[in-house]
């Protein structure tokens, strides 16, 4: 018999700080998520602060994006997750300044864990990384989708 992790997640004081999409962190992406009822999607130009090598952006600040994209896949299908394992694949590196379309999907779900896979392209359409992640289930909400859409931009 599985053995759960009990994690608790205070879903009422919200995101604003969250370093992905919150709004009222300084330093964070503030990531904006939109929902066609499949696909997660948000558009990001990461300025200077996120660069590791000069003019580059940071590998882990593509990791988040795609972290954070596959976390609002299942947060608009009333899940809150938190992620279990992921694997990524950098595909070429983004210069800063770089305008990058974020998709991200659900691709299976159970009752405790969700599997989702997203995507990371240049507005022309060229593969920049690529992931996919198992999340870990720890509520469903109980506010619909078009809320979550409507709050998140």
């Amino acid at each position: 018999m599985t053995t759960w992790p009990q994690i608790s997640i205070d879903t009422e004081r919200g995101y604003r700080m969250c370093f992905g999409c919150g709004p009222d962190n300084p330093i964070g992406l503030k990531l904006k998520f939109r929902w066609d009822g499949k696909t997660a999607r948000a558009k990001i130009t990461p300025g200077e602060f996120y660069q590791g090598w000069a003019d580059v952006l940071h590998g882990g600040i593509i990791m988040c994006i795609l972290d954070e994209a596959m976390a609002y896949a299942a947060l608009f299908e009333g899940m809150h997750c938190v992620t279990a394992r992921m694997q990524v694949t950098l595909k070429r590196q983004v210069s800063i300044g770089e305008t990058l379309i974020a998709t991200a999907s659900i691709t299976r779900k159970t009752r405790k864990l969700v599997e989702t896979k997203a995507a990371i392209s240049s507005k022309d359409g060229a593969l920049v990384a690529e992931g996919t992640a198992t999340q870990f289930v720890t509520n469903t909400s109980t506010s619909s989708k078009e809320d979550k859409a409507q709050n998140n931009g």
